[in-house]
């Protein structure tokens, strides 16, 4: 089978963002809201629940999405005791190691990569992960309209175009978000059965509709 164009492979290393975040349903508001931020701004969102391969190890599989992202947003603020083990979460800061490294060890193209921290204060991270002290950390406070803000100018950095804000981007999404349930309804969906590539195609077609509304 013939390989893809490398032109191909660059395009979708440079627009894809891997996103490290926690997935339980206290957080999935902020993830929603990333993944939103990042496709409306003409990204592609990546992360290891797109893939559901029993065959493949699940650290492989991260390793690989990490390889095809140029761009990172790790959100370090769910490191609390779980309830049940009371034991931390560790994952977040695993991935972010594992995006660090890509970028110090790996080759030319790896070396591009850029990422986001976030947390929910400024300093907090100094407590459990002083290593990335002199990182700049982004808080995002707990609130979904700052971590849709702070992620907006992140990728705003990241492409030489213009994009809206993120007080628009937020607007956008809550107006996504009202019409979510019927959406899934008329696409016979049960919003607790969507998954990560659902909602990935969901709101890639959502922004289309909404753009052809604009022309």
């Amino acid at each position: 089978m013939p390989r893809a164009p490398i032109s191909d492979f660059l395009t979708e290393y440079n627009t894809g963002v891997f996103i490290n975040c926690p997935f339980d349903a206290g957080y999935k508001r902020f993830f929603y809201g990333i993944v939103f931020t990042t496709i409306y701004c003409g990204f592609r969102a990546r992360c290891a629940l797109e893939l559901d391969d029993g065959s493949q190890i699940r650290i492989e599989k991260i390793f690989k999405i990490i390889e095809e992202c140029r761009l990172g947003v790790h959100d370090l603020s769910r490191t609390e005791l779980d309830r049940s083990s009371r034991l931390p979460r560790f994952n977040m800061p695993l991935e972010l190691g594992m995006f660090l490294g890509a970028k110090r060890y790996g080759d030319g193209i790896q070396r591009s990569k850029q990422c986001l921290i976030l947390d929910r204060q400024s300093h907090r991270y100094q407590k459990f992960i002083s290593d990335i002290a002199g990182q700049d950390i982004k808080s995002h406070q707990s609130r979904i309209e700052i971590a849709i803000s702070v992620t907006r100018d992140w990728l705003r950095s990241c492409a030489a175009r213009p994009m809206p804000g993120g007080a628009e981007i937020f607007r956008q999404y809550r107006r996504f978000r009202s019409g979510l349930a019927e959406i899934c309804k008329d696409l016979r969906l049960k919003a607790a059965e969507m998954t990560f590539n659902d909602f990935n195609n969901i709101v890639t077609e959502w922004l289309k509709a909404e753009l052809l509304k604009q022309k």
